[in-house]
């Protein structure tokens, strides 16, 4: 989970944020979750990752600001992907698999929301979106 979602993240703005810097603009996206937002017991890893996600691009978001970059992060909830089909932990998987396919919404969902987030004029910078399953307790 480190390495995916925090390395992965710091690699992801390394690669782009030079270009961006150059052509001074840009809209960088990291993807956090409702887990950045609270902590349930038993995901304390991944939740401690996501909320370091929402740190370092809100961090990101001040450094760049001389360089017209604009930054988002969203947090979705539960959704319908195959993500969970990776959870090693049989007890985990099989409790999440079946919350997730009880109130999930599809991942368009998620398309939606980035779509919103980068089709704003370049004078507005959406910073954070936080949404989920109207059926989500978390």
């Amino acid at each position: 989970m480190i390495d995916v979602n925090i390395k992965g993240v710091l690699y992801g703005i390394a690669a782009a944020l030079p270009h961006m810097k150059t052509q001074k603009s840009g809209h960088i996206i990291n993807v956090s979750s409702v887990y950045g937002h609270v902590v349930d017991p038993g995901a304390a890893v991944y939740c401690a990752t996501k909320f370091a996600v929402r740190a370092l691009s809100e961090s990101l978001r001040k450094e760049v600001k001389p360089y017209n970059i604009r930054t988002t992060i969203i947090s979705p909830g539960a959704l319908k992907t195959e993500l969970h089909d990776h959870i090693s932990e049989k007890d985990i998987h099989d409790e999440t698999r079946a919350f997730v396919a009880e109130i999930a919404v599809p991942a368009a969902t998620f398309a939606r929301t980035v779509a919103f987030a980068v089709n704003e004029p370049d004078d507005v910078d959406i910073n954070e979106i936080l949404f989920r399953p109207t059926a989500q307790p978390v």
